[in-house]
C-alpha cells in the first residue's frame, strides 16, 4: 500500500471518527435541550387550554386543537398582576440602581485608592460570603421591624443594596486596568471620579451590564425576603403575588390561568436574558481572567 493511501485512510478515519463525536455530541445536547424547555413547553401550553378542556384531561395531552388567550386576560383582570408587576419594576429598578452606586465605588476604592487596612478590610469584607443566607435574613429581618420598615419600599430595597460578590467581581476587573494609565491621569490632574467614569467604566462595561442584568433577575425572582417583611398584597412582588394568586384569585383548581400568569411574569425575564445572554458571558469570563 502506497504513503498516499495509508494518508487518506487516515485521514478519512479521523473524519469517520469526529462526525460520530459530533453526532453523540449534538444528540446528547439536543436530549438535555428537550428535557430543559419541555417545563416551559407544558407551562405555555396550559395557559392557552380552557378550564373545561384541561380539567376533562383524564390523560395529559401534548397539544390542544383549541387554544384559547381567555386565561391571560383573566390574570389581569381577575387579580391584580398589574399591580405586582409596578411594584416588582419599581423595586427593581431602584434596588438596581443603588446596588451599581454602591458597588462600582466600593470596587473602585478596593482596586484604586490606598488607605490604611485595606486589605484586611476587604478579608473581612470577603468573609461575610461565609455566612448562611439564613442567618442574614433573620438579622435583617430583626433590624427591619425594629426600624418600624415593614410593608414599606425601603424595608423592600435597603437589605438588597450590596453584594460582595459583585463588589469582588468588579474589583478583579478594574485591577485588570494597568497602573500606568492611573497615574498618567493622576500626572494630568485627573479626579479619581473622573477617572472612574472617564476610563475605568467604559473599559469593564461588559462586566457592569453583566452585574446589572444578574441584579434585575434577583430582584424580580425575589421571594423569601418580600414574603417576610410584607404581609400587605399593595407591596407584593410578581413572584409573592403567584401565592397570593393561588391562594384568593383563581384558587388552586384553575391551572391554566395560573399558568398563564406565570408565562406573563416569566417572559419579561427570558427577554432580557435572549437579548443579553453574550454580554452576561462575556462579563462573567472578565471576570474570572487575570492579567
Amino acid at each position: 500500500m502506497s504513503e498516499s493511501s495509508v494518508i487518506n485512510n487516515e485521514i478519512s478515519k479521523a473524519a469517520r471518527q469526529k462526525r460520530i463525536k459530533n453526532t453523540v455530541t449534538y444528540t446528547l445536547l439536543a436530549l438535555w435541550a428537550l428535557i430543559v424547555l419541555f417545563p416551559f413547553y407544558w407551562m405555555i401550553l396550559t395557559s392557552v387550554k380552557s378550564y373545561s378542556s384541561y380539567n376533562s384531561e383524564y390523560i395529559p395531552k401534548f397539544f390542544t386543537l383549541s387554544p384559547t388567550l381567555s386565561n391571560y386576560f383573566d390574570a389581569f383582570t381577575t387579580v391584580s398582576l398589574s399591580r405586582y408587576f409596578l411594584n416588582t419594576l419599581l423595586f427593581t429598578v431602584l434596588t438596581t440602581a443603588l446596588m451599581l452606586f454602591v458597588t462600582i465605588f466600593a470596587a473602585f476604592a478596593f482596586s484604586r485608592l490606598e488607605f490604611k487596612g485595606k486589605n484586611v478590610t476587604f478579608a473581612l469584607f470577603l468573609s461575610l460570603m461565609m455566612i448562611p443566607n439564613e442567618l442574614v435574613i433573620i438579622t435583617n429581618y430583626v433590624t427591619i421591624t425594629n426600624l418600624d420598615m415593614r410593608n414599606t419600599f425601603s424595608g423592600l430595597i435597603l437589605p438588597s443594596v450590596t453584594s460582595v460578590f459583585y463588589i469582588y467581581l468588579l474589583k478583579e476587573n478594574f485591577e485588570q486596568i494597568p497602573d500606568s494609565l492611573y497615574k498618567a491621569a493622576k500626572v494630568d490632574g485627573t479626579s479619581d471620579i473622573k477617572y472612574l467614569f472617564k476610563v475605568m467604566l467604559p473599559i469593564c462595561k461588559p462586566t457592569v451590564i453583566t452585574i446589572t442584568i444578574l441584579k434585575v433577575i434577583e430582584c424580580w425572582n425575589s421571594y423569601v425576603w418580600p414574603r417576610l417583611v410584607t404581609d400587605d398584597s399593595n407591596y407584593f412582588l410578581v413572584s409573592n403575588g403567584i401565592q397570593e394568586i393561588r391562594e384568593n384569585g383563581f384558587g388552586r383548581e384553575n391551572i391554566p390561568a395560573m399558568m398563564a400568569a406565570v408565562v406573563v411574569i416569566s417572559l419579561p425575564l427570558i427577554i432580557v436574558f435572549l437579548i443579553f445572554h453574550k454580554k452576561i458571558m462575556e462579563g462573567v469570563s472578565r471576570g474570572g481572567t487575570k492579567g
